[in-house]
């Protein structure tokens, strides 16, 4: 290879066997050790592996198997694992951890309090580190969104209006908190729905789909509950909304949506006081008869 992602996975080939670990071929930059207890089974010189790459302690290059939590380029929910007069050291998954000098930090990090972060390489020390300044590294290019498309959301932060968040990891978005129908807290991950792209480019998300969509999926969600259930749901579209959200984490309209769906498909009864799923109806032995007949007739 003739190059290396610092701060990502890499496609590596074994070169070296030692006691202490493996090196591998990182083309331009010379051979980069993996140590022993990364190091595969079996492992042999010739080998592939995919393997992560940052710096040791010593700021040399070194690969593991190690899964971290962010890379490169990634906007992360990171604890501080502990903090010196520099800055702070984030629990990111690997032996060493990552850095946040002061100069990147909103406010000053506390040992075990977690925030989000971005993953970049300082282009004054070359090394890996995080900043709290994420508003600096989100794109401003008009986002090339529809309403409807689903995408990927990190809750960032709590504000009057609702919640910021992260974009498919990469624009800010808000979500309103009229939209909010569950508890949902910075750093969390959940799929969303895009609402509205202004025309400045801010973005509007909804926690939940609309149209068909999000009538098939809760309708799929009610016919689960039904058949583990004994086939009835006390839920009708007269009982209290708490009641709804409780047990579907959705909104009262957004249930009488699918449960009139449901009804229409012929799938439930719908009663004074619950739901009853359909069982499929059993053809008298004298219909399938004649069926049978029809269809041998069309056969010859």
């Amino acid at each position: 290879m003739s190059f290396i992602r610092l701060g990502d996975y890499n496609r590596m080939t074994v070169v070296k066997e030692t006691s202490f670990g493996v090196y591998l071929d990182g083309g331009d930059e010379g051979e980069v050790l993996l140590p022993a207890r990364y190091v595969p089974e079996d492992c042999k010189e010739g080998d592939e592996l995919d393997v992560f790459v940052y710096l040791d302690n010593e700021e040399r290059l070194v690969a593991t198997t190690q899964e971290p939590l962010a890379k490169v380029g990634d906007f992360a929910y990171l604890e501080t694992a502990w903090v010196n007069e520099y800055g702070a050291f984030l629990d990111w998954g690997l032996m060493k951890d990552l850095f946040c000098p002061f100069r990147e930090q909103k406010m000053k990090m506390e040992k075990g309090k977690s925030y989000i972060v971005f993953v970049h390489i300082d282009n004054e020390s070359h090394r890996i580190v995080a900043s709290a300044k994420v508003e600096h590294f989100l794109d401003t290019s008009f986002p090339p969104y529809a309403h409807g498309d689903e995408v990927d959301l990190l809750v960032w932060q709590k504000t009057e209006l609702g919640f910021k968040v992260i974009v498919d990891n990469r624009y800010p978005g808000l979500v309103y908190k009229n939209q909010v129908f569950k508890d949902i807290r910075t750093g969390d991950r959940m799929k969303g729905y895009i609402d509205t792209v202004r025309e400045d480019g801010k973005v509007d998300v909804m926690l939940q789909p609309t149209g068909w969509r999000m009538t098939k999926s809760l309708g799929d969600t009610v016919m689960e509950y039904l058949e583990s259930n004994g086939g009835v749901c006390l839920l009708t579209d007269k009982s209290p909304a708490e009641d709804i959200y409780r047990q579907f984490q959705v909104s009262k309209k957004n249930y009488k949506k699918a449960i009139g769906d449901l009804y229409k498909r012929r799938l439930i009864t719908i009663e004074d006081d619950c739901i009853r799923k359909n069982e499929p109806k059993r053809e008298q032995g004298g219909n399938q008869a004649k069926r049978k007949e029809k269809r041998l007739k069309v056969k010859k």
